[in-house]
């Protein structure tokens, strides 16, 4: 299962880009990670000091 990021709590600090073993995660006004690409490792999740990462 593949993570998604909330765009209501992302602040686009940049911690979970790189953190992603596979760069799933792409850069924008908020961050998004890509479900094609994502392992599902939870590696970001656990680095994002917002908690705006999740399991879809």
């Amino acid at each position: 299962m593949a993570y998604k990021i909330s765009p209501d709590s992302c602040v686009a600090c940049g911690t979970c880009m790189g953190e992603c073993p596979t760069g799933a995660i792409k850069e924008g006004d908020v961050y998004s990670i890509d479900p094609d690409v994502c392992i599902s490792c939870g590696t970001c999740a656990g680095a994002c000091p917002m908690g705006a990462i999740s399991e879809e």
